[in-house]
């Protein structure tokens, strides 16, 4: 069947001219596998970091593939796929996983996206090679640009073959196969940071890994100063970090963390166990606050992305302002960690409210934006 991969949509996530749904590594990637896939028994195909649906729509278009096990970290992709199915008249041939046993077992053809992180494709290699048919074979693709020759060693790790292809369209597939016996699952990983005692536990894609990342840390040395609340939310969450913060030095605080990312929210669920506030921490995953009613917030906590994928881009922190000003109650606060050469304060001025500089250092600033 002919399937316009240009149809595709990023919809529900970020838009703009230089964003696209569907680049030259997706369409390498269906290429590269299609004999693979035109054979493979219903069941036993994967797709991990379909970006906006372009591979799992692709597989089951083209090649009649039925019963695709689909991993996507973001919640925006998961709809983005779910919508662009709408849009083109795609019945559902997949079924949501996470990055577990469920997802891997018994799979013949991987296709995947490779993500921006080694530590992320780590735990993918080491899902795939535990639990995969032993004649799996995984083709990973991404642009030449975001991709390094660590990333071959990484699969090296977990696979006895790796056959990489001539470019095409500046894309570049790395074909893994016969995965190695008795590779050990090293993930999540847990680190003690010094500076706040914390157990920060992390999956692969979880940004920072195991560590407290600066700007968190600067955004830490001020929280104290934040307003007395009931309840607050870590927007953005990541490993957790901050909400398991709030909840150890407030223990009057109710905290809900909520993240897109599905490493993110399973990181964080894990700190804050292993710091022992995982009964007064929600961790929600969620576009933004989608799930939020409008002015129901007293205090969101934000340390904002500035990437989106691989792309440097003030959509994401504009779209969690937004958010963040749609849910605060009137008088509520939104505190928020910035590079400070991005000079977001007008932006939290006309989407939050009026906003004062709480600390800023050579790197970071420091905000509160009052509803």
């Amino acid at each position: 069947m002919e399937f316009d991969l240009g149809a595709l949509s990023r919809h529900p996530d970020v838009e703009a001219p230089e964003l696209y749904a569907v680049d030259a590594a997706d369409r390498l990637l269906l290429d590269e596998a299609a004999d693979a896939l035109s054979t493979a028994p219903a069941g036993t195909v994967v797709v991990i970091g379909d970006s906006y649906g372009a591979l799992t729509l692709g597989a089951a278009v083209r090649h009649g593939v039925r019963g695709i096990r689909v991993h996507q970290d973001p919640l925006a992709g998961e709809r983005a796929l779910a919508a662009n199915a709408d849009r083109v008249g795609v019945a559902q041939t997949w079924e949501r996983h996470d990055l577990d046993a469920s997802l891997t077992a018994g799979a013949e053809v991987v296709l995947l996206r490779l993500p921006r992180s080694l530590d992320a494709l780590s735990e993918i290699a080491e899902a795939i090679a535990q639990h995969a048919a032993p004649a799996v074979r995984v083709f990973a693709a991404g642009m030449v640009k975001h991709m390094a020759v660590s990333m071959n060693d990484v699969l090296r790790a977990s696979f006895g073959r790796l056959d990489v292809s001539h470019a095409r369209q500046k894309a570049r597939a790395l074909i893994a196969s016969e995965p190695l016996p008795g590779v050990p699952m090293s993930w999540p990983r847990r680190e003690t940071d010094p500076g706040t005692g914390l157990v920060v536990v992390a999956h692969g894609a979880a940004f920072a890994g195991a560590a407290v990342d600066i700007g968190t840390r600067f955004l830490l040395q001020h929280l104290d100063a934040a307003p007395r609340a009931t309840e607050a939310i870590d927007l953005g969450c990541g490993t957790g970090v901050i909400a398991t913060w709030l909840a150890r030095e407030r223990p009057e605080l109710r905290v809900v963390a909520t993240d897109q990312s599905a490493a993110a929210v399973a990181s964080a669920r894990a700190t804050t166990l292993a710091n022992g506030v995982a009964d007064r921490v929600e961790v929600v995953r969620d576009d933004a606050l989608s799930s939020r009613p409008d002015g129901s917030a007293e205090l969101i906590v934000l340390n904002p992305p500035f990437h989106i994928g691989h792309v440097v881009h003030r959509g994401i922190a504009l779209k969690l302002f937004a958010e963040a000003g749609r849910v605060l109650a009137p008088g509520g606060e939104l505190w928020a960690v910035w590079n400070s050469h991005l000079r977001y304060r007008p932006d939290l001025e006309r989407l939050v409210g009026p906003t004062r500089q709480i600390a800023r250092n050579p790197t970071f600033t420091v905000t509160a934006s009052r509803r």
